[in-house]
């Protein structure tokens, strides 16, 4: 019966270490378990359905944490996903954002932007900078998102809501956007939706 105790007794206390250091939710779900909540609207093969639904599969892992990090705490509303970021852990996040981020990036579909529109949306990235923080072929990098091959109807609302200020949680954009014109942030998402 002392025996049977004593391995009760070390059970339960390597179960609240596990618990204690946030490992409680790798025994209950595995990452990619945990993950699949954003199938339902990023889609199962990494394209959404919504077109006005970013593409994750692929992203920067550090701008994933980054967004999950802000919805959880509010600096980003959306109304479905800050209920699901609240209820990841900072390591939750992390794991997660890593899990995409090894993901290969899917293949839209989308055409390239004619000449014309090229031309324009090159001539107000020079104007406002976007390679800066981007890089050059618009593939991010840390925390900064990848913008080529994004969906255009994202790219066109990510742009406007951080225009109109409905998006918060990056000021600098906030400032690009409301510098650049209705009719430059049309020819930029169409091209790089098309890269």
């Amino acid at each position: 019966m002392v025996g049977k105790l004593a391995r009760l007794v070390s059970r339960g206390a390597v179960l609240g270490l596990l618990m204690g250091t946030g490992a409680s939710l790798a025994l209950a779900q595995s990452i990619p378990e945990r993950a699949e909540v954003c199938a339902g609207c990023h889609g199962q093969d990494g394209k959404p359905i919504d077109k006005s639904i970013p593409v994750i599969w692929g992203q920067r892992a550090g701008y994933i944490y980054i967004q999950l990090r802000d919805f959880k705490r509010g600096d980003r509303k959306n109304e479905i996903m800050q209920p699901i970021a609240s209820s990841f852990e900072k390591n939750d996040m992390l794991a997660i954002a890593e899990y995409f981020s090894q993901k290969p990036w899917p293949d839209l579909g989308q055409p390239r932007s004619p000449k014309d529109v090229a031309a324009q949306a090159l001539s107000a990235e020079h104007s406002v900078g976007c390679t800066g923080c981007h890089l050059d072929h618009f593939q991010g990098d840390s925390t900064v998102p990848r913008l080529a091959g994004q969906s255009h109807d994202y790219l066109t609302k990510a742009m406007n809501d951080f225009r109109t200020r409905t998006r918060g949680n990056n000021p600098g954009m906030t400032d690009l956007m409301l510098a650049t014109p209705p009719d430059d942030i049309t020819a930029l998402a169409q091209y790089l939706a098309g890269l």
